[in-house]
């Protein structure tokens, strides 16, 4: 897998600093998972493309978190192997919007109060904390979960 190059001025940029050691971590939990050469060619072309950039700026921050999402959600819908918290974080926002705006808006309807509309938004994200918890914990135990939590 390709690695990323050594930057010598990127601790002058902090966020840039911390988007860069975050890949760096995720791409150490993903050779520690033995991917297929056709996954580790498709990552190091991502790699190749961020190693590219000369400019550190708030464009480079973007490619680095650009990059890193692209990666995840490639081994996700190829491997099912996920970081630590994925499938809770992406249910919390699902819940909210699938289960927490109906149920308000249905409860809202019901008492005849559209400010009511707001409660249904903590019920849905804890619907969906719950179901993203659950899924979380069944890809651990299928041993898919990667040793990196993105922050």
């Amino acid at each position: 897998m390709e690695k990323l190059i050594e930057r010598e001025n990127i601790s002058e940029n902090l966020k840039a600093s911390n988007a860069y050691q975050q890949l760096g971590r995720l791409l150490t939990a993903l050779e520690a998972k033995g991917l297929p050469t056709e996954t580790v060619a498709l990552i190091s072309t991502e790699i190749e493309q961020l190693n590219a950039i000369s400019v550190i700026d708030k464009h480079f921050v973007k490619a680095i978190q650009e990059k890193e999402n692209r990666i995840i959600i490639l081994i996700e819908k190829k491997h099912k192997i996920v970081p630590i918290h994925y499938y809770r974080k992406l249910w919390m926002t699902l819940g909210m919007a699938a289960f927490g705006i109906p149920l308000g808006l249905a409860l809202g309807v019901s008492i005849g109060n559209y400010g009511m509309l707001a409660i249904g938004i903590p019920v849905g994200m804890a619907i969906g904390f719950a179901v993203g918890s659950g899924m979380d914990k069944k890809a651990f135990n299928e041993g898919r979960q990667l040793d990196f939590e993105v922050k």
